[in-house]
């Protein structure tokens, strides 16, 4: 095949137009030190390096979200604390306010102290988190979740509402507890039954250790009902048995101060000491079915009714005795208080353990990630400029043999 003189001229200004090219892209390259400066250069590569930085977008959002939420729950944990270390001090106050030397004057001054504590539970119930809702309201984390009504009763104005959010592809945390679970509430894995005794008690009787040996937990026990029978200066009583099933009496037994009164079979018994009036009743509930007259699972009202309490003149042995009931009744209550807290803080801890393990699978993933976007779009400098070198190199040569081709002609030879 014959190629013409125009012909090659045109094939070698193609050639050199075609390294020019190449020059001008590897310039770019070595000016932006990208290697991916349009999609046409290497269109599967610029489909890797969208999906690439798609996912380092989304890896940096579930980076983000596991240190917002972290920082929540750091929140919601040294709160927690607090609040354990102020039930801890109203539990303190209630057994130094059972001391038999005690006079009113000397209530009063503890009934003092559990109202600074109750108000100081009250501002740690509505702490806000970094991010400016409240901690403990629910989804209502703009409306401040504990206030006192006119009556000075503690009101809960959130909700059940549990947020949360996500930190992986497949992982969503729970980000907060709600006011109710946390000062409203016991656990009842963790609580155990309470004592109280009937308001219209007349004698001296005081309830004392409940036992749950081989007993069920609080939750699932019965409710028991201890009154008391004096006939010719004998006192005894009955125990009724409250459950699922129905209501069980059982029959009259002796009554000796100070020893355990059996309840039911499943292994419970509560002692009582003093001296009982006939018609005197005494109750053991589960933690859950504690009545509100008697603060039922709301701490707020349990400390107030202590506070209550304890500014009622004992003058009497009757009034002392409702008092001694009424604290005992109380630090059961706030020991369930306690042990619900100290179960939501664990659950806390718990959530702050997964999101820093999953912050450490996610930098690995980040750090995967962009090593994998650099090797695609980052330039091999030494390499591409030694590969610059060699095509400028290429080019010159090529410029100037074509100028010594266009001087090959007869008459550049005749004319010699």
């Amino acid at each position: 095949m014959r190629i013409s003189t125009s012909q090659y001229l045109g094939m070698n200004v193609q050639a050199m137009d075609n390294q020019q090219s190449e020059l001008s892209q590897l310039y770019a390259e070595i000016s932006s030190g990208q290697a991916l400066t349009t999609p046409a250069s290497n269109p599967l590569g610029a489909a890797q390096a969208v999906q690439l930085s798609m996912q380092g977008a989304t890896l940096s959002q579930y980076s983000t979200n596991q240190s917002s939420a972290q920082t929540s729950l750091e929140s919601e944990d040294s709160t927690l604390t607090s609040v354990i270390q102020a039930l801890q001090s109203v539990n303190t106050q209630l057994e130094s306010a059972g001391g038999g030397t005690l006079n009113d004057t000397d209530r009063s001054g503890i009934a003092a102290t559990l109202t600074q504590l109750n108000n100081q539970l009250v501002t740690l119930s509505n702490t806000t988190s970094p991010s400016g809702g409240y901690l403990f309201g629910g989804f209502q984390s703009s409306t401040q979740p504990f206030t006192q009504n006119s009556a000075g009763a503690v009101v809960y104005n959130g909700d059940n509402g549990v947020s949360s959010t996500q930190i992986s592809s497949t992982t969503s945390i729970v980000t907060g507890d709600t006011g109710a679970s946390v000062f409203l509430s016991v656990t009842p894995e963790t609580a155990t039954p309470v004592g109280y005794g009937s308001s219209s008690n007349t004698g001296t009787g005081v309830i004392g250790t409940i036992s749950t040996s081989n007993g069920p937990t609080s939750a699932e026990g019965d409710t028991y009902s201890v009154a008391f029978q004096v006939t010719g200066g004998v006192t005894t009583y009955t125990v009724t048995d409250t459950n699922s099933t129905g209501t069980t009496t059982g029959t009259a037994q002796p009554y000796t101060s100070g020893s355990a009164i059996p309840l039911g079979t499943a292994g419970e018994s509560v002692v009582i000491s003093g001296t009982p009036d006939d018609g005197d009743t005494f109750n053991v509930a589960p933690a859950t079915q504690v009545p509100a007259a008697q603060g039922g699972t709301n701490i707020f009202s349990t400390i107030q009714n202590m506070i209550t309490a304890l500014q009622t003149p004992a003058d009497t042995t009757s009034a002392l005795a409702s008092l001694q009931n009424t604290l005992a009744t109380g630090m059961a209550q706030v020991q369930n208080s306690i042990n619900n807290v100290t179960s939501v803080q664990a659950t806390v801890g718990g959530r702050e353990q997964q999101i820093t393990a999953m912050q450490a699978v996610n930098q690995t993933q980040t750090l995967a990630n962009t090593n994998s976007l650099d090797d695609l779009t980052s330039v091999d400098m030494p390499s591409t400029i030694s590969k610059y070198t060699q095509t400028q190199y290429s080019l010159q040569a090529s410029q100037q043999a074509f100028v010594q081709v266009q001087q090959m002609s007869l008459f550049q030879y005749l004319n010699q």
